[in-house]
């Protein structure tokens, strides 16, 4: 691993407010915000909403929840691209003045009938206006600001991910830089708003590599020190597809939807396209600790949902039971069920009985909602089929036994239960399934001992005896 870099890192993330926030970009904040801290620099955000038809209100809001939410906090206020056109404006001025821009009037069919025709001769667009002085004729009429690029040599990007990359001039068009609208191109707005923000490390998606050619001919065309550039891998499907709908979840919304923790997505998202040796599960100060941006690799990362079900549990059963109970209370709200007052306080108690078979917060609620049902209970199809005369009189016998236990604990309920079947000279098989559904109403649940547990002691007697009353 490198060293560190010897002045103060400043990372950004930078998303355009047009939509839900895609879990690439989720990943690239992940590796920007890993990065700051690890080094001890500094996470920036900066809102790129340009596109005025499409940036709104609700998805600048998006992009704040999605963030907290991942528990990847920015430092100072955002910065909005839009608020500072004036800004990219007077950047055009000064390249123009330096002779690194010009006006362009060619049409947009002239442009595209003469990019046809550089490329046919082996070179990018170059306008016949990048030599031409403007005339009377064309004052007041529609034109673009162009970039003047180099006709000869390359424009070298050293890239920590990509190593070096070269970029011949000649394949890099005049790039358009001011529209006819008067609004900047991506490129123009992207390299100020990095310079003047004193971003040291651009940590992008692979998608912007070729932005990278462009970007440095504008810093050094303005003078500037060219940032250091890291293009991460693509997040593919777990079949090596380009990642989309088929493949599943695509925003952070819908992984917090799915049930997911934001320190489980952390963990996983961390292993796509970076990992340390053979650790698959890790926490935020490890990741931390670990991280250096130079150890992402070139190759694409496939998403994986069962491997991040495997992570997710591990976060679950770390997870404070307090705080898990906060969570799952809303996902059952949420399907309108009638639940106790004390609810909050019943999954307390089992939800560590039972979050080591919970992949997301969805199956914790799941196995959490037998003890939340209210007496009686209905019992299902498959319950009532056990409750024989035979059965009942032995669910009966046991819950005498039960009044005698001394020992309201897991274990101890496992083994008054071990201990009666063998008074009884029958085995578990012969008591489980018709007091799993006694108790459970049907719903899924624990090992015998730990739901009688979880329910406690009157909450078990009641369930029994309204099953055996409801039966005759």
């Amino acid at each position: 691993m490198s060293s560190a870099p010897k002045s103060p890192v400043v990372t950004r993330i930078a998303p355009s407010p047009t939509g839900s926030m895609h879990i690439g970009n989720a990943r690239s904040a992940l590796f920007n915000w890993l990065y700051a801290k690890h080094t001890g620099g500094t996470f920036l955000l900066r809102i790129e909403d340009t596109d005025r038809e499409r940036s709104t209100e609700a998805s600048v809001q998006v992009i704040f929840d999605s963030l907290s939410w991942l528990g990847l906090q920015w430092d100072g206020e955002p910065v909005f691209q839009f608020a500072r056109a004036a800004v990219h404006k007077a950047a055009v001025q000064r390249l123009i003045e330096a002779g690194h821009a010009y006006a362009c009037y060619m049409t947009v069919d002239e442009a595209e009938i003469l990019k046809e025709k550089s490329r046919a001769e082996g070179h990018a667009l170059r306008s016949p206006w990048r030599d031409r002085t403007p005339g009377p004729m064309e004052q007041g009429k529609p034109h673009v600001i162009r970039f003047r690029t180099p006709d000869e040599g390359e424009t070298v990007v050293e890239d920590l991910v990509r190593d070096t990359v070269r970029f011949p001039n000649k394949d890099i068009e005049d790039f358009v830089l001011l529209r006819t609208d008067g609004t900047v191109i991506y490129n123009l707005g992207v390299t100020v708003d990095d310079h003047d923000m004193g971003v040291t490390h651009v940590i992008r998606g692979e998608e912007h590599l070729s932005n990278a050619g462009r970007q440095t001919l504008l810093y050094r065309a303005l003078g500037w020190p060219v940032p250091t550039f890291a293009h991460l891998p693509l997040i593919l499907g777990k079949d090596g597809g380009k990642l989309s709908k088929r493949h599943g979840a695509q925003s952070v919304g819908e992984f917090r939807d799915m049930g997911y923790l934001p320190e489980a997505v952390r963990n996983y998202l961390a292993k796509l396209g970076w990992g340390h040796g053979d650790d698959e599960l890790f926490t935020d100060d490890q990741a931390i600790a670990w991280f250096d941006v130079r150890d992402v690799v070139k190759a694409g990362a496939r998403l994986d949902f069962d491997k991040l079900n495997h992570v997710n549990n591990w976060h679950i059963r770390r997870a404070d039971d307090a705080r898990l109970a906060g969570l799952v209370l809303p996902i059952l709200q949420g399907r309108g069920l009638d639940l106790p007052a004390d609810a909050t306080a019943k999954l307390q108690v089992v939800i560590p009985l039972v979050k080591e078979g919970a992949k997301t917060l969805i199956e914790l609620a799941d196995l959490s909602i037998y003890a939340l049902k209210s007496r009686p209970l209905s019992l299902d199809d498959k319950t009532l089929g056990h409750l024989n005369d035979e059965t009942r009189a032995r669910l009966a016998r046991l819950l005498e036994h039960l009044r005698a236990a001394n020992d309201w604990t897991p274990a101890g309920l496992q083994e008054s239960l071990k201990l009666f079947a063998e008074s009884e000279g029958v085995g578990l098989g012969k008591i489980g399934p018709a007091l799993r559904g006694v108790l459970s109403g049907g719903a899924p649940a624990p090992d015998l001992g730990s739901a009688l547990a979880s329910l406690g002691r009157e909450e078990s007697f009641g369930r029994i005896q309204d099953a055996l009353s409801q039966v005759r």
